[in-house]
């Protein structure tokens, strides 16, 4: 093993560092209550990492790691990945959490990703909210067959809470029946995604879509508490949870379907939803702190995004000047 000034001993082995990984996912992420998809995340990004010290060249021994071999790393998924900022960050942080906790334990020294940030996002931030307009939105849900089947009523409730409420994909994956939260005549759902719980209230015709899809379900299966409240249907893994991957497949599809998928300078997504219900519900009078609740965002600052969205075409200062460019 080569000798490094942050590794304390010859004895320190990938092994040993691993180990520590393991046992930190298990008590620290999520202040030990860390969602499975979110270990599991953990561990790919550290995977990819792992695999890129032992195909370098030269190779790198993660146990002695430089700050310079890290920098190359992060220049690996600039460069060979075509990472985006905002990916790059997300695996650094994997591999700083990776060393912090190799310090904790007294496996090495100091932490060779420290201090190594991720290239600075070039874009304007507005410039990656795309969203759909209300008759978009109309649009997307009349897409949906009206035939009674428990896809078309799963589908329906689907998309319209994530288009008019924003939640996120991986908190309607992870839901269950008792996740359903009922005040007076108000139907709501308790939601968890990046690290907070909140509850998310329906409008009064969503909850009606909702309960009628659950009803449907009741037909061919026993719902329990634990009974995910979005499962996929279909021969394969009818009555499972649907995955995050599925969700996006549904809401692909309709996006196809309806047309609004593509169009120039722009793309939807499964996260536009979220985006639209942000935009949306700014523009229509809600307050910021209405919508950050609503979308379960920390920081104000990121609500605020939505407003700059909506408010840059209509509050365009070239509209006041008054000036025609002549014949179209």
């Amino acid at each position: 093993m080569l000798a490094n000034p942050s590794s304390l001993n010859s004895l320190v082995t990938v092994s040993s560092l691993l180990e520590t990984w393991t046992e930190f996912l298990a008590l620290d992420v999520a202040a030990g209550d860390a969602a499975q998809d979110t270990a599991d995340t953990y561990r790919r990004q550290l995977r990819l990492f792992l695999s890129w010290c032992d195909c370098a060249s030269p190779q790198i021994n993660p146990t002695s790691a430089t700050k310079e071999d890290i920098k190359r790393y992060r220049r690996f998924l600039v460069d060979d990945r075509s990472l985006k900022p905002a990916t790059v960050a997300l695996k650094l942080s994997v591999v700083r959490r990776f060393y912090d906790a190799a310090v904790e334990k007294g496996l090495i020294l100091t932490n060779p990703a420290l201090s190594i940030k991720p290239p600075r996002e070039k874009r304007d931030a507005a410039e990656k909210v795309t969203y759909l307009e209300k008759s978009e939105v109309e649009k997307l849900l009349a897409a949906i067959k009206s035939d009674g089947s428990v896809k078309a009523l799963r589908d329906k409730a689907l998309l319209a809470i994530m288009a008019l409420e924003g939640p996120r994909t991986v908190e309607m994956h992870r839901a269950n029946i008792a996740d359903l939260v009922q005040q007076g005549n108000n139907l709501g759902i308790r939601v968890e995604g990046k690290g907070s719980i909140r509850i998310v209230p329906l409008t009064p015709d969503i909850a009606i879509a909702l309960m009628n899809y659950l009803e449907a379900r009741k037909a061919i299966e026993v719902l329990a508490p634990s009974s995910p409240l979005f499962v996929a249907v279909g021969y394969r893994a009818g009555g499972r949870r649907i995955s995050r991957r599925g969700i996006r497949k549904v809401v692909d599809g309709y996006l196809k379907e309806a047309g609004l998928k593509h169009s120039p300078g722009r793309t939807i997504s499964t996260h536009s939803l979220r985006h639209t219900a942000g935009t949306l519900a700014l523009r229509a009078g809600a307050e910021l702190r209405q919508v950050q609740d609503l979308l379960g965002h920390k920081d104000p600052r990121t609500t605020s995004i939505y407003t700059h969205v909506a408010e840059r075409w209509a509050n365009n200062p070239a509209l006041k000047l008054g000036i025609t460019i002549g014949p179209l």
